[in-house]
Order: C-alpha cells, then structure tokens, then sequence
C-alpha cells in the first residue's frame, strides 16, 4: 500500500528540495528578506536553545567561562595576521559610515561627513579582538590558561546560501583559550574536538568522525585544524564543528606575550573552536524522513506533545482536565537527567491538523486523547521515530495513562537510541574501502549529482604543491578531503595520490 506522506516532495526525488520542504513545513525558518539571511521560527530557534543549554554545560565543565565581545572588530586588527586576513578578506561586510542622510529624493543615502575613520568589520570570527583582550589580560604565567567562549551571531557574506548550512548571517559558540605552552594547547585543541564528538553523539544523535582536516583545509592561521564529520542521508559530508591549534601566530600578531616563571618573556599558545547552527542542518538530513524532521529528544523543545481530540460538546472540558492531568504527571518525571518537556495542545484547530504539524516538526512522542480513550483510562500515542505499520497506517497504541506515564521516560530513551543507531548503520555500512585507483575513485563518484558514500584512502600527508595538484584533481570530481580520522587503524602501503609511503588515512567525500 503506497503512504501518502505529509511533505510535498520525497527525498529520493529531489533532496535539496526535501531539506527546503522540511524547514518549511515543520515551521524551523523562513527567509528574511535580507540575501542570505533567515528568520529562525520558535520550534527551529527552540532546538538551538537546547543545543546552547546543553553544550554550555559541557563547555563550562571543562573549565570555560562565558563572556561576550562587540560585533565591529577594526579592520585593523584583521590586517595584523596576513593568512587571517586573506582567508576571510571575500566574506567580511564592512562598516564605513555611522549616520545616514536624506537625498533629496525621498530614499537615504550615507553621510559623507559621518565617514568613519577606520572601517570597522562586522564579525566573521573574533580570534582578532579576543587575541587583543588577551595582550592585556595576559602579563604572566600566573595568568594562564585563560579560557573563555561566548554564544553570538557572525556574518560571512556568503555568495551561495542555504538555511541553516550556510548563511550570511549564523548563531554559533566559539571557544578561545590562552596557554603556556603549545603542548597545553594542543591538548586543549583535542579536548575540545572530543566534547564536540561527544555531544553530537549524545545528544544529536548525530555519529560523526573526528579528524584532521589537510594542509589545505585549515583555519586561515591556524597551524592545525580538526573537525567532526557528518554524513548525510545523501551520502554527502557535513562539517559539524571544527577545533584549532593556533600556535603562536596569533600570538605574535596581537602580541599575547607572558613573563614564564625564569623571568622571560615568551609568546602564548592560543586555540579556537567553534559549532553553529549548522548543526540544525545536520540534524535535518541525518534524521529527517518523507513526513517532516525527526527530532532526538535531548533537543526537541517539546519531548511529549499531548493533542485532546474535542469536539465542541460538552464533554470537552472533562477532556481537557484529563490531559492536563497527564501533562502534570508527565512533567514530575525526569529524562535524560532533566524533567519531561510536555505540551497540552490547545490551540483552535482540527485535531487531524494539529496531528500532522507535530509530525512534520518531528515531536518524539504524540498523544492523542478522545473521549472514549477518557472513558476507558487510556492514551493513544505513537512515536515519531516509528511512525508506520506494515499496513501503511501510523502505529498508534492505546495504553492505561498509569502505565504510559510509567514508560515515557524509557521511550525517550529509546527513540533517542534508534535514530543515533539508524544514522551510525549508515555511516559505517556508506564508507568504501577497496578503491585502489583514480578511475575506481572515478567510478563511485561517476554521478555528479549523487553522493554514494565516502571514500577511504592510504595517503601520505602531502604538502605545497603536491597538495595544490590533489586537491585540483579531487575538484574535477566536486570532491573534497574531509578528514585524516583519529585513531584509525594503522596504515600500510602507499598514497593513494604520490605513491609515496602512506602515514595516515583520509576520508574523501562530496560536502557540504
């Protein structure tokens, strides 16, 4: 029996168009009239309040404290750092004047006398500015680690957009550490990539693979950059977070200088890292299905939404009594370590509706209670994860209210458990490891518009132009290295592209 599906368009007939589809129909963002930007929508905006709440609590108890820097950076502070610069010289939107006057023709134009003296860049990253506050912050080693991160917007003029992966304007968390010594941060740089790692497996339910990205791929004056990679149900990589190593280049631009115990004065190591909302996006492709999102619930706004199926009669008051009973009960339990987030759906539409629109935001588990589910002590409900039968129809169960209640914290678990496992059957079963030559690698990718997979090849780490002929080679492809995986199993042989003896593996996939 054929399912008609809540979503205009499937994913196997058009995906860009399916991941457009969901954000809209599951109400997650809209445009905003500005290139590039978007209005993020409360059920959208409420899953980055979780990832935020969640994050944070991992960020701080590693050590890190909050604070917040201005949105205008000098563009004299990017001109210190010459790699810094050019890397992100094509996206910055610059500020040049501070008060605008009529022209004359009823529209608005800038006031040649309000010119200010020095461009100011509206933030792309802020490794500039905070590199600034650490001169100051930092005169000995006594001050060290110094070990912050702030919640803000950036804005990267973007030429090619989509929601939530790639916009002009984007949320996000970047971290910014201070050491003494570049061991300490590069021990700093990893602990971060693995609190990423962690938590968007754990609560995303997002399996990812950590690495280090290539020579070519790094930060702009980064001297190492690791990321965590996310494949797509296309088949396609999404890089979900990235950690960098600074060194002392940073350091010396913004001259981060410190007294070491001996006296002297030595250069600080610094780091940064960073997630955005990006993340949103991910979590679109990996679980999404033909009827909408399907949210992990350590991040969805409403864990158990409850939808009362009145009927304008009489009986509707007793009934919705009934559900904000349940509510109440559903709310004194905990899950995950915090309270079960119900909702009572009230709102003045058609049950059947109200059913769809919380399947299209991908509720975990939906509750619907009529008068006879009333009558008989009872819930029907289903899980979104599991929303079909083998008969096409949605799998509802009647269950006692008591004994629903009693499992609703361990269906949580377990609907969290079976996305994050359905995802994983598909990274590990979707990674090619017998492509021994170019016209092999050729092959697997042979369809521009498709993304089989991923690609695992011997390489040997190299560097300049070597690189440069590689990477050329993979964009003729539309490919991309994603990452050198940590703690893959050792390698043998040669590289895939020098032949020269292989030091490591790397990933190569199409992306995002």
């Amino acid at each position: 029996m054929a399912i008609k599906h809540a979503l205009p368009i499937t994913r196997e007939q058009d995906f860009a168009a399916w991941y457009q589809a969901v954000i809209a129909e599951a109400d997650l963002a809209e445009e905003s009239g500005v290139r590039g930007c978007m209005v993020i929508r409360p059920w959208g905006y409420g899953i980055w309040e979780r990832i935020q709440r969640l994050l944070d609590d991992r960020i701080k108890a590693t050590g890190h404290e909050n604070c917040y820097f201005p949105l205008f950076i000098p563009l004299s502070y990017f001109e210190k750092e010459a790699s810094h610069v050019d890397g992100f010289a094509k996206e910055m939107a610059v500020v040049t004047h501070h008060r605008l006057i009529g022209d004359g023709k009823g529209g608005l134009i800038p006031d040649p006398a309000a010119k200010l003296e020095e461009p100011l860049v509206v933030r792309p990253t802020s490794e500039t500015v905070i590199g600034a506050a650490f001169a100051r912050w930092v005169q000995s080693w006594r001050d060290l680690p110094v070990l912050i991160n702030q919640w803000a917007n950036v804005v990267r003029w973007e030429m090619r957009t989509r929601m939530f992966l790639r916009t002009s304007e984007f949320l996000w968390q970047e971290g910014h550490t201070a050491h003494a010594t570049a061991a300490e941060a590069r021990e700093e740089t990893l602990r971060m990539l693995e609190v990423y790692r962690g938590f968007a497996e754990d609560c995303l339910a997002l399996p990812v693979v950590a690495g280090e990205k290539p020579e070519n791929e790094r930060f702009p004056g980064a001297v190492e950059t690791w990321s965590i990679e996310a494949m797509m149900q296309d088949g396609k990589a999404l890089q979900a977070g990235t950690s960098h190593f600074l060194g002392t280049n940073f350091a010396a631009a913004q001259n981060i200088r410190f007294q070491n115990a001996e006296g002297q004065f030595e250069l600080a190591n610094t780091t940064s890292w960073g997630v955005s909302t990006r993340m949103i996006g991910g979590v679109i492709m990996v679980h999404g299905d033909d009827d909408g999102l399907r949210c992990p619930p350590r991040i969805a706004p409403w864990q158990v939404v409850i939808v009362p199926m009145l009927r304008d009669g009489p009986e509707d008051a007793a009934l919705v009594d009934y559900c904000k009973a349940l509510q109440t009960s559903l709310a004194a339990l905990s899950a995950f370590g915090e309270p079960v987030r119900a909702l009572l759906d009230l709102k003045p539409a058609k049950a059947a509706t109200k059913r769809w629109g919380w399947v299209k935001k991908g509720a975990p588990l939906i509750v619907e209670v009529g008068p006879r589910d009333m009558a008989g002590g009872n819930v029907s409900w289903f899980r979104r994860d599991q929303l079909y039968n083998e008969a096409g129809k949605i799998r509802s169960i009647i269950t006692p209210v008591d004994a629903f209640v009693a499992q609703v914290a361990e269906l949580l678990s377990e609907v969290q458990a079976s996305l994050h496992g359905e995802a994983r059957a598909k990274l590990d079963a979707n990674i090619a490891r017998d492509v021994t030559d170019m016209a092999a690698l050729e092959a697997f990718f042979a369809d521009a518009r498709q993304a089989p997979g991923w690609v695992e090849l011997a390489w040997a780490k190299p560097t300049g132009v070597v690189l440069d002929q590689v990477v050329e080679r993979l964009k003729a492809l539309k490919l991309t290295i994603r990452n050198a995986p940590a703690g893959a199993a050792p390698v043998e042989g040669t590289c895939f592209f020098t032949g020269e003896p292989a030091v490591e593996r790397i990933l190569v996939a199409r992306a995002y």
